[in-house]
């Protein structure tokens, strides 16, 4: 995906959650290019063969089994991604902390549930 749509994602999402402030647009831009970035990595792990394991000829000619280098950069990537996504508060746990409020979709269920029960 482009960094453009990216942008535009991240914005309504964070307008969705409530989190948006016109200071966050070079932290979205940043993020959005991360994703873009991470996307074109992704598409040249398929188009390689999608292999998580590739071999390495080193200085002396031995051929070992690494991870791919791809696959590497697209998990750090994600990972980076991922701080970003926290930080304008599109994480369940990073929104709790910047509205102070769980997320409008988040249902309660099990114990939670059963507890909030006896409370009644």
């Amino acid at each position: 995906m482009k960094r453009r749509t990216w942008k535009e994602r991240i914005k309504k999402a964070c307008k969705g959650a409530g989190t948006y402030q016109p200071y966050f647009d070079n932290a979205i831009d940043t993020l959005a290019g991360i994703l873009e970035t991470r996307d074109d990595v992704e598409q040249k792990y398929i188009e390689s063969g999608a292999e998580p394991v590739v071999g390495y000829t080193n200085k002396s000619g031995n051929t070992n089994m690494i991870r791919n280098p791809l696959l590497s950069t697209y998990d750090e990537m994600n990972k980076t991604a991922l701080m970003y996504w926290k930080e304008l508060g599109l994480t369940p746990s990073a929104y709790k902390k910047v509205t102070g409020d769980k997320p409008k979709d988040e249902k309660i269920g099990g114990l939670a549930a059963a507890l909030a029960a006896l409370d009644s």
